[in-house]
């Protein structure tokens, strides 16, 4: 049965009626995280979150990684501000405005301070400015505000035909007659490693929701426009019609390694899911999180509501002639041929094909079209 939302209720914080005129009202500007974070409130991919965190429910994140309630909730989702900025008290109405769009109304609840060494020790694990959400809560302003919003408008989308709300995964699960879904999350165009995690799954369940997140990445990554033109190749020719949806998630990774990993849970579970797809790496950067950390984290949770499949590394063993694991693979390293981001995305930057048990050639195709398929 499709999973109920985190916290019983799928949230939805739509105004009523568009304000004729907000421009009274005193402004806090978003950035790109924030108004991804904005939205994704008021379409219940935070649920139970109604608003940004207010300080009783941060305190209680970062330090237990639950809300008040008890309710498990890993990151902190929280809207910055500087003295000058806060021309506006506890109990005022303000507007939340991105690039001149009023984005949402918020009715400010909180207005407190916080402490940026422990915020990055507690939720990245290091204070180091390498990492890159560290080094952006260094440069945050001093004030977080909490409270309730309403969404007013939605940001330009150009990826509209990919993208379904929560309400609208659900019922699609529902008229699928799929009563249990894995959820995949994504940041790359799909591998020969990537299908057959998704496919392993896929045997256990009725559906795979495929869920690439679309939003600022680092230098290097693979374009968002690359990433959903390579699904559609793969899903094209691989993939029974009937047994996966493709479909975006607007969001900004905090590379948070094992804490982000419940929180791609519960996005997942608020979509519908029933099982959650874990790799090794899950949301990591660096070295600052040991490989199979964010499967570990997923004891702490019992009451999560949402069943994790983890999976090892895997490879290509020439002498299996198969893609396998260490656990099934008797053979030495010399037969390994590893799904390595880096090698592939080295191949492609010149011009070059992955072999077909890397890469299908299908999807390097589509890759290949692009002049730049990279963040620069």
């Amino acid at each position: 049965m499709v999973s109920a939302p985190h916290g019983g209720k799928l949230i939805e914080r739509i105004a009523c009626k568009k304000l004729s005129d907000v421009s009274e009202l005193p402004r806090i500007v978003l950035d790109e995280r924030e108004v991804l974070d904005a939205e994704n409130i008021c379409f219940g991919i935070y649920s139970p979150l109604e608003g940004f965190m207010c300080e009783d429910e941060y305190r209680h994140v970062v330090e237990f990684m639950r809300l008040p309630n008890d309710l498990p909730w890993t990151l902190p989702i929280v809207l910055n501000a500087s003295k000058d900025e806060i021309d506006f008290s506890v109990g005022d109405d303000v507007v939340l405005v991105y690039k001149d769009i009023p984005v949402a109304l918020m009715h400010v609840e909180d207005i407190y301070r916080y402490d940026k060494r422990v915020h990055a020790l507690k939720v990245y694990k290091t204070v180091n400015v390498e990492h890159p959400s560290v080094v952006r809560l260094y440069s945050l302003k001093e004030f977080f505000i909490g409270g309730k919003i309403e969404l007013l408008n939605i940001i330009p989308n150009p990826f509209e035909r990919y993208t379904l709300r929560p309400k609208e995964t659900r019922v699609l699960f529902k008229e699928r007659g799929w009563r249990t879904i894995v959820g995949f999350q994504t940041r790359n165009a799909p591998h020969m490693g990537h299908e057959y995690v998704q496919k392993s799954a896929l045997v256990f369940v009725d559906g795979l929701f495929i869920n690439p997140v679309i939003g600022r990445k680092k230098k290097g990554d693979f374009k968002d426009e690359v990433i959903l033109k390579a699904y559609d190749a793969l899903l094209k020719h691989y993939y029974p019609r009937e047994s996966a949806v493709l479909s975006i998630v607007r969001y900004e990774m905090r590379y948070a390694g094992p804490r982000e990993a419940i929180h791609h849970a519960i996005m997942r579970k608020n979509f519908g899911c029933t099982h959650f797809i874990v790799g090794r790496d899950h949301a990591g950067v660096g070295n600052y999180y040991g490989p199979y950390e964010a499967q570990e984290i997923f004891r702490e949770f019992p009451d999560l509501g949402i069943t994790p499949l983890f999976f090892r590394e895997f490879f290509y063993c020439r002498k299996c002639k198969a893609i396998v694991n260490e656990k099934i693979c008797p053979h030495p390293k010399r037969y390994r041929l590893y799904f390595s981001g880096t090698m592939i995305r080295n191949m492609i930057s010149k011009g070059e094909r992955p072999p077909p048990e890397i890469m299908r050639p299908e999807v390097t195709e589509a890759i290949l079209e692009f002049e730049n398929p990279f963040v620069e």
